[in-house]
């Protein structure tokens, strides 16, 4: 079966991420196949671009098992491809968010243009529990969508957000009960599908070019610590711990 399953319903093209036994962990495939649904052409009738994930789960991240096995464990590059994908698409992205979007997930649904989740979800980076950290291009996504004192929350404590306190923050675009996540985001969906699709295209491509100032900040020395923590011996214990669901021993090495 596919890992990833493409829908069109007229000008609404909807990517599913169809892992729902693995909580729709990013594994090798379905990345590779994520990043083809998504630098596809952008065909002359299609207006809204949707990602969803299929059962409880929005995403739960890169697939921990596949990752902790990885020489190259904490290299982000096929994430950063995808989620680069999702910024340069012409069409404004809406990310459907019926339950957890947990690290990897969590950037997913913020490199959207819109969030429409359930109050059942939660949003989170849990990277200081397993001994990892984001690199440059992931925290700024979460800079810029967030905001400095919900990232440094989200970063530092690890602990997932419920969306019911993003929104009251601003922070996502709609947060409903479960049962009406579908009618919210069809509202939201054919709202888009309905505008003029050169204003929406202008609008995206601004959206992204102004926020484009940080990647000229210096920040190589900020790279070699995250390099260092992705390559730590706490990294190796914390992915082994959580795989094997017990407190890791962190030791600073």
């Amino acid at each position: 079966m596919s890992k990833v399953i493409i829908e069109k319903n007229g000008p609404v093209k909807t990517v599913w991420m169809n892992r729902p036994e693995k909580r729709n962990a990013l594994d090798s495939e379905l990345l590779r196949a994520m990043i083809e649904a998504l630098q596809a052409p952008v065909a002359a009738e299609d207006r809204v671009l949707v990602i969803r994930g299929k059962g409880d789960v929005f995403c739960a991240g890169l697939d921990m098992a596949e990752r902790s096995k990885s020489a190259g464990a904490g290299e982000a590059s096929g994430i950063e491809v995808m989620l680069r994908a999702i910024e340069l698409c012409p069409l404004p992205v809406v990310a459907v968010v019926q339950g957890d979007a947990i690290a990897g997930g969590n950037e997913l649904a913020l490199h959207c243009d819109l969030v429409v989740a359930s109050q059942k979800a939660r949003f989170g980076m849990s990277l200081a529990q397993v001994g990892l950290a984001p690199n440059w291009f992931l925290a700024k996504k979460l800079m810029e969508v967030l905001g400095p004192v919900t990232t440094r929350e989200m970063l530092l404590l690890g602990d997932p957000l419920p969306s019911t306190k993003l929104h009251a923050l601003g922070l996502i675009a709609r947060c409903v009960p479960a049962d009406q996540l579908e009618a919210e985001a069809g509202k939201v969906i054919d709202r888009l599908a309905a505008n003029a699709p050169l204003s929406l295209k202008a609008m995206k491509a601004l959206t992204v070019r102004q926020l484009e100032f940080r990647d000229g900040i210096k920040h190589d020395d900020v790279d070699a610590l995250v390099r260092a923590a992705m390559q730590s011996q706490d990294a190796q214990e914390g992915m082994r711990a959580r795989l094997e669901k017990r407190t890791a021993k962190f030791q600073g090495k």
